[in-house]
């Protein structure tokens, strides 16, 4: 018997792994494919620079719907959650004044110039996920200017590209919103003055369930300092989870904290907003397909007694 080719043998036995030969057989085919995409005088050594363009260009093409033009988040997967606590490489402004709206809102603010204005943001969506609140807000609040902050680059990726493909088929729309990378509970005051927000949501955060990582919650006593920094007198801070738990230490660490006061069952039905932070993102809907129960919780940014 002659001597197998080692490439061919198995990790786990002597048996030729059938993916290989599958491999070399597509590998063939697209070489023979990409032959005859050129004329018989193009040099060989170049078929694969051009081949190289047609793909990336079918790449780019493929990761959005046919139908719709918005990216497709199955290109797009990334873990649940990311470790806050952990060191991200990704620029960071070093004061609010540093942030160029030009770059998040071009049709708004056409040059770097003007986006010192007095026109500021407004809402911030922490952990906006997918981005299904900031693109239903959006034409709540059409004069409105509002950001999603979120850790996890393919998913930031993502909602910048919905956006962008939204603003292409809705000429006119969208452009009051935006997505950036960062760690909202390290650096919210790069990003926001003092006063400068006048709502704040926190949709479904992780629950970081074991006691030694309640730490990572976005919601605690000393981020709730921040959040009351960064959120003029009056403003409104949206929770929900699906979590029994994590609701109940939500609930409890405004309710303890003496720059927040709870809305009234009377304020929470009239606000529009509330409707949507089960109905809008994306984990709201799958918690109502499979007939859970969301717990929230909506405070006031009060001034504090003296």
């Amino acid at each position: 018997m002659g001597r197998r080719n080692p490439c061919l043998i198995s990790l786990f036995g002597s048996k030729p792994r059938i993916c290989e030969f599958q491999a070399a057989s597509a590998r063939g085919r697209v070489a023979k494919h990409l032959r005859n995409q050129f004329p018989a005088s193009t040099p060989i050594h170049k078929i694969p620079k051009f081949a190289e363009k047609v793909m990336l260009e079918n790449k780019v093409n493929s990761t959005h719907s046919k139908s719709t033009g918005l990216p497709r988040k199955r290109f797009y997967r990334a873990r649940a959650h990311s470790n806050p606590l952990s060191d991200s490489h990704f620029p960071v402004p070093v004061a609010p004044s540093h942030v160029d709206y030009s770059l998040h809102y071009p049709q708004l603010f056409p040059s770097s110039d003007e986006a010192g204005s007095c026109k500021k943001i407004q809402f911030a969506d922490i952990g906006c996920g997918f981005g299904g609140l900031l693109i239903s807000l959006s034409t709540l609040f059409p004069s409105t200017l509002m950001i999603g902050m979120e850790l996890r680059d393919k998913v930031t990726e993502y909602v910048k590209e919905r956006i962008l493909a939204l603003r292409v088929t809705n000429l006119g729309q969208y452009q009051n919103i935006s997505v950036v990378r960062t760690n909202s509970m390290k650096y919210i005051p790069n990003y926001f003055e003092k006063a400068q927000l006048s709502k704040m949501f926190f949709l479904f955060p992780d629950p970081h369930f074991k006691e030694k990582n309640h730490r990572r919650r976005v919601i605690s006593p000393f981020l709730l300092d921040e959040y009351a920094y960064a959120l003029e007198v009056g403003g409104i801070i949206y929770t929900i989870t699906d979590v029994e738990e994590l609701g109940d230490w939500m609930k409890a660490c405004l309710e303890n904290h003496p720059m927040f006061e709870a809305l009234t069952s009377e304020e929470v039905e009239a606000d529009p907003v509330t409707k949507l932070l089960s109905s809008a993102t994306e984990e709201g809907q799958k918690v109502d397909r499979n007939g859970g129960q969301t717990f929230r919780a909506i405070y006031r940014r009060i001034a504090p007694s003296l």
